[in-house]
C-alpha cells in the first residue's frame, strides 16, 4: 500500500502555524507526516497547548509510514532568533523563507509527495527583502512554473482566479487574451488531473458589473473574455461565460458547474469563505508540485492561546494525502 510523505511547512513562528502543526499529530493519518520548523519552537507550542507529542527528527533514509497520534517528525531548520508568540521579528524571514525553499526542492525532487504550507506574514518577509507576494507566486518562481493559478477548494464550491495579489487599479490591464488563455488551459488540464472531471465545467466571470452590459460598463468582456472563451470551446474546453458575478454564486447555477474562474482576488474569495471560512482549501494549480495551504492568516492574536481553529489545516493537509494517494494510483494503473 503506497503511502505518501507529505512535508508541512510550519509558517510565521509567531503565528498559529506551530500551533496548527501539533494540533494535526494529534490524530492518526494515512500518510508519513514530517513538519519542517525550528524543533525546539515546535516542542514549546505542544507545551503551551498542554498537549503530549513525541518529538523525533526527521530520517529521509527512514521508510514512509503512515502517522500515529503523538509523535511528530520535524525536519529541522533553526530559527533565526527567540520566538515570542504574536510578536513579529523581520530576523526571522531568512527562516520562513528556509522552510519553503527544503520543502519545495524536497517535493521536486520525489523526496517528498506533496507540501502543505501554515500561513506566512507577508509584510515580514517583504520588510527583510525579499520579493514576496505570497506562496503561490514564490513557489511558482521556485519551481520555474510559467504560471499558477490559485484553487480555493471547499465542500460545496471551488473558486479558481485570473490575477491574484495585485492592486485593484491594477486588475484591468493584467487581464490579457495570453493571461485568462493560459489560466483557463491550467485550470481545465488540472481539474481534470487532480480532481477527474473530465471535462470539468469551467464558469468564467465577467470582470465588470453584469458583464460588462454589452460594452456599455466596460469592454473587457468584448474584447479579451468571450473570444478566449469561444477560441477554447472550439477546442473542446467545456466553459460558460462571462457569466455577471452577483448571479453567478447560486445554488442553481453553482449546480451545473464544477468551478468558478474569478477575474480577480476579492471578487471570487469572499464567497468561498462566507460558505465554509475555516474549513476552505488553497490549492495551487500549474506547477510541477502538489501543494495546498490554509484559507486564513497568521491569527497572531491567538498564537499559543489555544483558541485557534486548526479545521483549514486539517482539510488542506487531508486533500494534499487524497490527490498524492490518486496520482500513485493513476501512476501505477
Amino acid at each position: 500500500m503506497y503511502i505518501p510523505r507529505i512535508v508541512i511547512t510550519s509558517g510565521e513562528p509567531a503565528g498559529v502555524g506551530p500551533d496548527a502543526c501539533v494540533s494535526l499529530a494529534q490524530a492518526d493519518w494515512p500518510a508519513d507526516l514530517v513538519v519542517a520548523g525550528d524543533m525546539s519552537l515546535l516542542a514549546s507550542a505542544a507545551a503551551a497547548l498542554g498537549l503530549p507529542l513525541q518529538i523525533e527528527r526527521y530520517d529521509r533514509t527512514r521508510s514512509a509510514k503512515p502517522h500515529r497520534a503523538g509523535a511528530l517528525q520535524v525536519l529541522h531548520v533553526p530559527a533565526v532568533c527567540e520566538v515570542h508568540a504574536g510578536r513579529l521579528d523581520v530576523r526571522n524571514a531568512a527562516y520562513v523563507i528556509a522552510m519553503l525553499n527544503r520543502a519545495c526542492d524536497g517535493c521536486m525532487n520525489g523526496e517528498f509527495a506533496a507540501m502543505v504550507t501554515a500561513p506566512v506574514q507577508k509584510s515580514t518577509l517583504l520588510d527583510a527583502g525579499y520579493a514576496f507576494s505570497g506562496h503561490t507566486e514564490y513557489l511558482a518562481e521556485r519551481t520555474r512554473a510559467a504560471l499558477p493559478v490559485m484553487l480555493l477548494v471547499n465542500d460545496r464550491l471551488r473558486v479558481a482566479l485570473v490575477t491574484t495579489h495585485l492592486a485593484l487599479a491594477d486588475v484591468p490591464r493584467a487581464i490579457t487574451k495570453d493571461r485568462l488563455r493560459a489560466t483557463l488551459r491550467i485550470v481545465h488540464m488540472d481539474l481534470e488531473r487532480h480532481f477527474s472531471l473530465q471535462p470539468p465545467r469551467i464558469a468564467v466571470l465577467g470582470l465588470n458589473p453584469h458583464a460588462g452590459e454589452a460594452g456599455h460598463l466596460g469592454r473587457e468582456e468584448l474584447d479579451i473574455i468571450e473570444p478566449v472563451i469561444q477560441e477554447l470551446k472550439a477546442e473542446g474546453l467545456a466553459l460558460e461565460g462571462p457569466i455577471p458575478a452577483d448571479t453567478a454564486f447560486t445554488k442553481r447555477f453553482l449546480d451545473t458547474v464544477d468551478v468558478i474562474v474569478a477575474m480577480y482576488h476579492d471578487q471570487g474569495l469572499p464567497v468561498i469563505k462566507h460558505v465554509g471560512f475555516g474549513n476552505a482549501v488553497n490549492m495551487t494549480l500549474g506547477l510541477p508540485i502538489l501543494r495546498t495551504s490554509v484559507d486564513h492568516g497568521t491569527a497572531l492574536s491567538l498564537a499559543r492561546s489555544g483558541k485557534a481553529d486548526s479545521g483549514s489545516m486539517s482539510a488542506a493537509l487531508a486533500l494534499a494525502i487524497e490527490l498524492a494517494s490518486t496520482r500513485s494510483d493513476h501512476a501505477g494503473s
